[in-house]
């Protein structure tokens, strides 16, 4: 596999993990602007996109094949225990 093929892969493997963690730091902000209003965006995102990009991996070892709904709710699992972790839980600082 030439490096670029292998470079789209990679990426179109992790692109859904990373949007879903984007997307879930920014409404979880919206949602509690007060509570969160102390913590940026990027504190909550990256480590959310971090756990679902474990989670694919762990998803993609699994079942053998990448793209599953298993996966993708675990991922949204993942994400909202992160955020919670980050945002409330003992993980903020």
């Amino acid at each position: 596999m030439e490096p670029i093929a292998l470079a789209n892969h990679l990426a179109n493997l992790f692109v859904p993990a990373i949007a879903l963690a984007a997307v879930a730091a920014g409404l979880a902000k919206l949602a509690w602007r007060r509570e969160l209003a102390a913590r940026g965006w990027w504190r909550l995102a990256w480590p959310a996109a971090a756990a679902n990009a474990a989670v694919t991996v762990a998803g993609l070892a699994w079942t053998g094949a990448d793209g599953r709904m298993a996966t993708y709710g675990a991922m949204v699992l993942a994400s909202a225990a992160t955020l919670w972790w980050r945002g409330f839980g003992p993980g903020r600082r």
